[in-house]
């Protein structure tokens, strides 16, 4: 019996990573309220020079045409330092690029914070020769995404 009880704790954490499970998809757990998280995403981002294209808030969209949407928002973000490279590697990178990452609430009242990993933009656009970039990218997204999501202990 205890065994049948860890198999059913065990397949119930997989169901929940499992629709989390998207290729590319980095995704973080929330501290935050969805607008607090974007808010703060979105400050981290402008004190680094990282230029904002777009703020959209879905649930607002959702609303106008009478549909009910738990709080959902994408930012749209980026810098033609590391952006234009990759564009200038593979031109279809473009469709990828700016980045975008979202922040929404789940039916537990849960919040999430994901962005496509740069690995795998370079990788779905065939990008071998721009390592360094993808590097830094990665460093920068996780660093903001965490700022955006963790509460400091200080």
């Amino acid at each position: 019996m205890k065994f049948i009880k860890s198999g059913l704790v065990l397949l119930l954490l997989l169901m929940n990573t499992a629709a989390f499970a998207v290729d590319g998809l980095i995704v973080k757990s929330s501290a935050y309220s969805v607008a607090e998280t974007l808010d703060r995403f979105e400050m981290i981002i402008k004190k680094k020079g990282i230029t904002v294209f777009a703020r959209i808030n879905h649930a607002q969209g959702a609303e106008k045409v009478g549909l009910v949407m738990a709080p959902t928002e994408v930012i749209i973000f980026g810098n033609p330092k590391l952006g234009s490279p990759l564009m200038l590697s593979e031109r279809t990178a473009a469709i990828d690029l700016p980045l975008k990452a979202i922040v929404w609430q789940d039916k537990e009242g849960k919040v999430w914070l994901a962005y496509n990993s740069p690995d795998y933009i370079a990788g779905r656009h065939g990008i071998k020769d721009k390592q360094k970039v993808i590097k830094k990218m990665t460093g920068a997204l996780n660093k903001f995404s965490n700022y955006a999501t963790k509460k400091s202990d200080s």
